[in-house]
């Protein structure tokens, strides 16, 4: 019963439109931040390392190297801070974590592209 409860309570803070994102992929955090009375967006943009938690608790990992620095964020899916989640890359990945990426630096950090079909139908036009 009490489960039944905290369900109810936490869809009422659900996003109702989450974009679709996996590890792997680089994705551009639109995040809202106020500034006094103004607010505006910041971007984030990174390769998402980690995903964890469920429901409205769920949270993800975004990773750029700044400066030659890695700089890791932790997102809130769910929070009304984050204006929009936009997915610029899909990577291929076999794992569920990619800490990995934390040791490695330069062009070993990249992943390999994930082609979709209608990535693999332009580039059968194409050549």
């Amino acid at each position: 019963m009490s489960q039944q409860i905290l369900a109810q309570v936490e869809a009422a803070s659900l996003k109702p439109d989450v974009d679709h994102f996996e590890i792997g992929d680089t994705v551009d955090v639109h995040n809202r931040i106020l500034e006094g009375n103004k607010e505006r967006i910041q971007v984030f943009t990174g390769v998402v390392i980690a995903r964890s938690g469920a429901g409205s608790r769920e949270m993800f990992t975004v990773r750029r190297i700044v400066a030659g620095e890695g700089v890791e964020r932790k997102f809130p899916l769910h929070s009304p801070k984050i204006a929009k989640i936009e997915v610029k890359r899909s990577g291929v990945t076999r794992r569920a974590k990619l800490y990995y990426l934390r040791d490695r630096v330069g062009k070993a950090v990249r992943l390999r592209e994930r082609r979709t079909d209608a990535a693999a139908k332009q580039a059968a036009v194409k050549g």
